[in-house]
Protein backbone atom coordinates (compact mmCIF):
# COMPACT_ATOMS: atom_id res chain seq x y z
CA UNK A 1 0.00 0.00 0.00
CA UNK A 2 1.25 3.64 -0.69
CA UNK A 3 1.43 5.87 1.75
CA UNK A 4 0.62 9.83 0.82
CA UNK A 5 1.65 12.62 3.55
CA UNK A 6 -0.42 15.86 3.44
CA UNK A 7 1.24 18.82 4.93
CA UNK A 8 -1.97 21.21 6.45
CA UNK A 9 -1.24 24.69 8.10
CA UNK A 10 -1.75 25.14 11.82
CA UNK A 11 -5.33 26.11 11.50
CA UNK A 12 -6.11 23.35 8.48
CA UNK A 13 -4.86 21.08 11.25
CA UNK A 14 -6.82 21.99 14.12
CA UNK A 15 -10.15 22.13 11.50
CA UNK A 16 -9.84 18.60 11.04
CA UNK A 17 -9.29 17.74 14.40
CA UNK A 18 -12.59 19.94 15.45
CA UNK A 19 -14.57 17.66 12.60
CA UNK A 20 -13.11 14.72 13.36
CA UNK A 21 -13.51 15.06 17.68
CA UNK A 22 -17.54 16.20 16.61
CA UNK A 23 -18.13 13.07 13.99
CA UNK A 24 -16.89 10.62 17.05
CA UNK A 25 -19.13 12.64 19.13
CA UNK A 26 -22.01 11.93 16.94
CA UNK A 27 -20.49 8.36 16.55
CA UNK A 28 -20.84 7.65 20.32
CA UNK A 29 -24.24 8.99 20.99
CA UNK A 30 -25.58 6.70 18.28
CA UNK A 31 -23.66 3.77 19.52
CA UNK A 32 -21.63 3.25 17.50
CA UNK A 33 -17.72 1.59 18.26
CA UNK A 34 -14.96 4.78 17.04
CA UNK A 35 -11.80 3.32 17.32
CA UNK A 36 -11.03 3.48 13.73
CA UNK A 37 -11.83 6.96 14.38
CA UNK A 38 -10.02 7.36 17.48
CA UNK A 39 -7.07 6.21 15.91
CA UNK A 40 -7.25 8.50 13.29
CA UNK A 41 -7.39 11.40 15.16
CA UNK A 42 -4.61 10.36 17.40
CA UNK A 43 -2.47 10.37 14.13
CA UNK A 44 -3.34 14.22 13.42
CA UNK A 45 -2.87 15.47 16.70
CA UNK A 46 0.65 13.83 17.29
CA UNK A 47 1.53 14.77 13.39
CA UNK A 48 0.05 18.37 14.16
CA UNK A 49 2.72 18.66 17.46
CA UNK A 50 5.58 18.22 15.53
Amino acid sequence: MKKVKIKFTDFECNLLINGMNEFRNMLLSDGIPTEDVDELLLKIINQSER
